[in-house]
């Protein structure tokens, strides 16, 4: 076993045969979610609730028998988590399935993590569950994906000592982006919230503005180096990063190439989730208090997998007692956000100040 895997707990053994409640795991990242959960030793039970779906990833899978649920049936979701140690909810949109999945996971008394990236959805599970959660000694952690949960863990890292700073700025260099049907329907979920409005975050709180984002040039550490990005392309981030730290503004900013191909309705979906993409990226986070700057960097392969070890990572970790609270709580606040980045190796390349 590497050194990696003795920090992070990523031997085969170390799920040791434990259950964990997979919800939505035929999705393009719940696949993924699966095969990590089985490679670190965890027992997948896939659900959701399109039957026929189900159906065909245990005949592809193998495992325990899948379980049909739906959000809107307590009582099949009760079954879906009974015998559980944890819950991963994978099924968006999550303004749709967040809150009873919560719910469940609140009555079956473990622990539920999720891969939300839209942000009203995440504000809702802080706003909602917060007290209750806390209250009850549960474990929430929403966005535990690429968007929101890796810039978080970035963002903590960076800044280190700090106990406050003036400027968060999350720049996403990514060579492509083929958004999933998912990511899609997601997106047109929260732009019907927004009322076609965009969001940012600045001066300590959401705002909801009518204007164009700007287009901006963004200094990307080699090799992407100078690209144009849309600025104020808001992200997770928004929600996960302020929920702990004190910051007056976070900023997030996408590639203009990624974000055209998320925009285009001709983009092709990913792969089937057997696979990783050939798409790279690069988050770059900038931390600015008064007139000193640290940065962390993460570069990576395919944003859809490598979602899955942040996640199951976060799980691991939940389950050994490796926490920092309790109640709902972002990757950042949740966890060591250093060490946790550092477990993440292969799957991420990291540059972190010292």
């Amino acid at each position: 076993m590497s050194a990696a895997e003795q920090s992070s707990g990523r031997g085969a053994a170390m799920g040791s045969g434990q259950t964990v409640a997979v919800y939505g795991a035929y999705g393009h990242t719940g696949r993924f979610v699966v095969a990590e959960l089985r490679r670190r030793g965890f027992v997948p039970v896939p659900s959701g609730r399109d039957a026929g779906r189900l159906e065909a990833l245990a005949a592809s899978e193998g495992g325990p028998g899948a379980r049909v649920a739906s959000v809107g049936d307590p009582a099949s979701l009760d079954r879906a988590l009974a015998g559980a140690a944890a819950v991963i909810n994978c099924a968006g949109p999550f303004a749709t399935t967040a809150a009873p999945v919560i719910e469940a996971a609140l009555r079956a008394g473990i622990p539920y993590v999720d891969v939300a990236a839209e942000i009203e959805a995440n504000a809702d599970t802080f706003a909602h569950f917060a007290g209750r959660a806390r209250a009850e000694g549960a474990v929430i952690v929403p966005a535990m994906a690429f968007y929101g949960g890796l810039g978080d863990l970035l963002t903590t890292a960076a800044m280190g000592d700090w106990t406050e700073a003036d400027e968060v700025h999350v720049a996403y260099g990514l060579s492509g982006w083929h958004p999933t049907a998912g990511t899609r329907a997601a997106g047109a979920v929260s732009s019907r919230r927004r009322d076609g409005r965009r969001v940012r975050y600045a001066n300590g709180r959401l705002e909801y503005r009518r204007d164009d984002p700007p287009t901006l040039a963004w200094r990307f550490p080699e090799p992407l180096g100078v690209r144009a990005v849309i600025g104020e392309f808001t992200m997770a981030d928004v929600v996960t990063v302020p929920s702990h730290l004190s910051v007056s503004e976070v900023r997030t900013y996408m590639t203009v190439e990624a974000a055209r191909e998320l925009s285009a309705s001709d983009t092709a979906a990913p792969a089937d989730g057997r696979g990783r993409t050939a798409e790279t990226f690069l988050v770059d986070v900038v931390v600015r208090s008064g007139g000193d700057e640290r940065r962390a960097v993460a570069r990576g392969r395919d944003i859809y997998a490598v979602t899955a070890p942040l996640a199951v990572e976060a799980v691991e970790r939940i389950l050994t007692g490796r926490t920092r609270t309790t109640g709902v709580a972002s990757a950042g606040a949740m966890f060591d956000a250093r060490d946790f980045l550092h477990a993440l190796s292969p799957d991420v390349s990291l540059e972190l100040p010292s």
